[in-house]
């Protein structure tokens, strides 16, 4: 699923990043890595908060559709 499907409140590993080198390299400055756990806070008018490594950090859907993700275990 991509993050921007994830449910509000859950917690998801990344597991791809956006397919455009320069946003997934900002991404990961951002701490978007892969492999990272990540908490979805809130979403809403094309927005998306998460939760990453004590930072929350808003996403525009357009990134967040590109972000591949599955629920933590």
């Amino acid at each position: 699923m991509t993050l921007t499907e994830a449910p509000v409140g859950s917690h998801v590993r990344i597991h791809h990043l956006h397919p455009e080198a320069e946003i997934s390299t900002r991404l990961r400055e951002m701490g978007f890595c892969e492999n990272v756990m990540i908490r979805c806070i809130t979403k809403g008018n094309g927005n998306i908060i998460c939760e990453v490594s004590n930072m929350r950090i808003g996403l525009g859907s357009r990134i967040a559709d590109n972000i591949v993700v599955s629920p933590s275990e």
